[in-house]
């Protein structure tokens, strides 16, 4: 597909937007200030996939942990701002890569302008994330809690800042109706040439949170619209890294991975398919190689549906036939099934356990 072109800024020694690869992000849920606990939630996701990882500071005792934090974590630390001009100078002078800045609750230009002072001292970017929660209320007012006035009111503060002469800007508008979030993207991009952080607002608890985040951002990426996101869930952050994965993979973002691809299974099943369709896919979830892998119910979705696979396997009538790129390889006996094919499995992925 073809991204929007967008302006390239650097979050540490991360670039975002310019053509860049979609970056994955999330944030922490422990407090700022204990630093053991939020590192070690840091490095969690930093293991799971996470590139750019956010922390709240609510207080001057956050603000003064970011120092511990950015020595010790692997991945650029953003410093999510609320109501405080003064919390975001410090977070930024005790290191932040980067700044998030709510443009309904973060004060008028003068505050503004004391921040942006700041930004620029340090030389890096900021993110003005709008929400609907928070749209300023001259838009609200005009407009109603609508994607109009979602986009304004982010585009107002960010004039605000290139006038204080910050241009390094991530922008974002979301809202936890995904169509409103995705109306207000596709009007933000026609507007905006700098980089989005796309994501829908309090999504949720796990399923609905993947559910809506997956239709929401998916929408916007099989457009090109987003340059960096995040799946917001009531769960805990390293669950994000995992959806936001499968997101970009399903949206043919992401090709360096093992697909596993296996049929819903009907009356026609008689074997334990869906068992061992569980057992590839957590098999090869970490592994970063272009593969595809079928595990398929019965001989009426494969191999013929499965044809493109790399290694695929389907049963019925207590055996199972292991086929590759289409073509029949062996057939097993169906309680030898799971053992051979882990051993294809490894052959394919070269992991030398064979």
């Amino acid at each position: 597909m073809q991204r929007k072109d967008t302006k390239k800024i650097y979050v540490g020694g991360i670039a975002i937007g310019g053509g860049e690869r979609i970056k994955i992000q999330s944030m922490t849920t422990t407090k700022t200030s204990d630093t053991e606990r939020t590192l070690a939630q840091i490095t969690a996701l930093k293991d799971a996939g996470c590139e750019l990882v956010r922390v709240a500071v609510a207080d001057e005792a956050d603000a003064s942990a970011l120092k511990t934090l950015v020595e010790k974590a692997d991945i650029p630390i953003v410093a999510d701002i609320h109501f405080s001009p003064n919390l975001a100078v410090s977070a930024i002078e005790n290191g932040a890569a980067k700044v998030r800045i709510n443009p309904g609750n973060i004060g008028g230009e003068s505050e503004i302008r004391y921040v942006a002072e700041c930004i620029k001292r340090h030389q890096i970017p900021v993110r003005v994330g709008a929400n609907t929660g928070s749209i300023e209320p001259r838009f609200l007012e005009k407009y109603g809690r609508s994607a109009e006035a979602l986009v304004e009111s982010a585009l107002y503060n960010v004039g605000i800042l290139e006038k204080f002469g910050v241009n390094d800007i991530v922008v974002s508008v979301k809202a936890s109706s995904v169509p409103l979030t995705v109306e207000a993207y596709e009007t933000l991009a026609q507007k905006c040439a700098y980089p989005l952080h796309v994501g829908v607002t309090e999504a949720g608890t796990t399923e609905a949170g993947i559910v809506k985040s997956s239709v929401g951002i998916g929408a916007l990426l099989l457009q090109g619209i987003g340059d960096t996101i995040r799946v917001s869930l009531t769960d805990d952050p390293v669950r994000e890294i995992a959806a936001a994965k499968q997101i970009l993979r399903a949206c043919g973002l992401d090709e360096n991975y093992v697909e596993v691809v296996s049929c819903p299974t009907c009356g026609r099943c008689s074997w334990e398919s869906m068992e061992l369709a569980n057992k590839v896919t957590e098999y090869v979830r970490f592994y970063s190689k272009k593969a595809k892998i079928a595990v398929m119910g019965c001989v009426v979705n494969g191999p013929g549906e499965a044809k493109d696979a790399d290694l695929g396997i389907a049963g019925g009538n207590g055996a199972c036939l292991i086929f590759k790129k289409g073509a029949a390889y062996k057939k097993v006996l169906e309680k030898d099934a799971e053992e051979e094919f882990f051993k294809e499995i490894r052959l394919l992925l070269n992991d030398g356990q064979s």
